[in-house]
This record gives C-alpha cells, structure tokens and sequence, in this order.
C-alpha cells in the first residue's frame, strides 16, 4: 500500500480491535488502519512479535489516554511449540543453533513437566524483544552481535492447557499475566524436556476480557466505505470492561469532569455486591450514560478523578 499525506485528519475517538496478520509489525499494521481512517491521534496496546497474529486493540482519539490500562490486564494465547529444533530468536525467524531427535514419546512426560511452569515463575527477557537499553531496542543489539545482561523478571502462569501433541509439535493455550515472553516460556519448557524448542506459530487470542470475535482483518478493512470503517470502531471504556463502574447524577457528573474530588454517602448504590472499595472504577454520568473516565474510590467512599475524558 502507497501512503499519502492527507489534510484534515479525521477527529474520531474510540478502539478497534485488528486481528494482525503475520509477517507485519504491530507499528505497521497501525500505520496501515491509521491511513485508512486517516485518524489525526492513534496508539496501540499490547506489542505482538511480526510473526505472531492474533488480537491487536488499536485506540484513537480520547482512547489513547486509557490504553495504559488494558496493558496491564491479563493475556491469552495458542502457541505451537517445535520440539527438537532451537532458534536464536526462540521462534520460526531465527536461525537454528541446535537439533535434538529426544522428543517426548508421550504426552504424559509433557503433562508432568508443565506442573513447573504453573503459578508464578520468572523469566529473562530475551535479546530479541523490543525492551530498550539506553533508548535502544535490545533486538538491534542482538544483530550486533552483542549480548547484554537482563534483569529476572517474575511473571505468573495461571494456566495451560495442551490442544494437540503430534510430535514434534506440541499446541498449547496460556492464560498468563502481563510481561510474559512466550517465546521464552517455550524455550524454557523445551529445556525441561531435554531437546529444545522453537515457536512455530503465536496468537493472541484475548486481552481480558476482549476476544477475537470482534476482531477485524486488514483485507475486510480496506473494502470497507469511509461510513463503514468508522463504524467499525467500539466504545473506549471496552479498555476497562473489568473495571467496577459507578454512577454519577448529572451534577456529580460536571464536578467529577472537573477534577473535583466528591464524598459520597455510604448509602451510594454501588452497581453490582462484588464491589470493593480501594479500587479504581468506571464512572459514568447516570442520565445519559456517557462514560465519564476513571476514578479511585477509597475505604471513605471519597471518589477521586485519575484518568478523565474531554467530551466530545
């Protein structure tokens, strides 16, 4: 695709949710949806490895004040891990630097081994990963040829599940906290088994409580109309669809866009019995359900704006 620089960028506020294709960069493919809203303010949330695909939240406008948040929420992933075969990158782009024909011969050994990486374990990132050392990627000084120590980085593992072994490729499902390298936890658990292993393939499959469902791909995107790619986009506090939510009166409601801190009484509805006080929330105005940003909600009922939205 050809870009050119278009005027009057387009003021459009909410998220959309790409299914990536491989062999794209998560930047990339936000250049390509922002050229065709010809959006003026956009960002991403949730980096994917070019050869990874799967779910990709894109923000624009006002949703890129709250992007933060669902960085922080937890992943879900399918990964197809090669047995036998270990990369320098830890997955299908890199070059292989040992082959090892000890696979396990049944999924038992798999099952016993993968006990160890339930719960919270620790992981160092890799060289080829875009965290950066004084400004600069760690990848590009993994293509130097340069290797530079890593902080240990805990992580946690809530689940996995094993959906096919046809040796030597074992398909795997993680459930798994923020900052979890996958290409790691392969490379780990290949090293358990004593013959290595490679990603042969990564998706995303969910962010919280976002899934693929509601994804779309690059190829429908562009057939769309200008009408039908705009409308494409859903509302921003799906970000936040964890968060507890409160309502506010329409006159609670200009204070708190006001920035003012409002004390609420503690007969204050709160919206569903698992609400827990010392905790950030939605807030909406109750007369119009217009999402108003998020607050902190303290043990007091004392509510203080932390994120607000310019109405628009």
């Amino acid at each position: 695709m050809q870009f050119h620089i278009r005027k009057n960028k387009n003021i459009i506020h909410g998220v959309l949710l790409l299914d990536k294709p491989p062999g794209l960069s998560s930047n990339n493919a936000l250049k390509k949806i922002k050229y065709l809203l010809n959006a003026k303010k956009v960002g991403y949330t949730g980096t994917l490895d070019p050869f990874a695909t799967g779910l990709l939240p894109l923000c624009f406008g006002e949703a890129t004040k709250f992007s933060n948040y669902l960085s922080e929420a937890d992943k879900y992933y399918e990964a197809i891990m090669h047995l036998g075969i270990t990369t320098e990158t830890g997955d299908i782009e890199g070059t292989v630097i040992d082959f090892n024909k000890n696979t396990p011969n049944s999924i038992e050994i798999i099952k016993k081994i993968l006990i160890n990486f339930h719960g919270k374990i620790s992981q160092i990132p890799p060289m080829y990963s875009a965290l950066k050392y004084k400004g600069i990627p760690l990848y590009k000084y993994a293509r130097s040829g340069i290797t530079l120590k890593r902080k240990l980085r805990y992580i946690e593992i809530y689940k996995i599940t094993i959906i096919n072994y046809t040796i030597p490729y074992l398909t795997l499902r993680i459930h798994c906290s923020k900052g979890t390298y996958i290409r790691v936890l392969s490379e780990d658990i290949g090293k358990m088994l004593g013959c290595g292993a490679h990603l042969k393939s990564l998706r995303r499959i969910g962010i919280d409580k976002l899934t693929l469902d509601k994804c779309l791909n690059i190829d429908a995107f562009i057939k769309y109309s200008e009408y039908e790619r705009i409308s494409s986009l859903i509302p921003i506090d799906i970000l936040l669809s964890s968060f507890r939510i409160i309502y506010l009166s329409n006159l609670l409601s200009k204070r708190f866009l006001h920035g003012q801190n409002l004390l609420l009484s503690k007969d204050f509805k709160l919206n569903d019995s698992g609400f827990k006080l010392n905790n950030k929330v939605r807030v909406y105005n109750k007369k119009n359900y217009q999402f108003l940003g998020i607050g902190f909600i303290n043990n007091f009922f004392l509510l203080t704006p932390v994120r607000l939205i310019s109405l628009f």
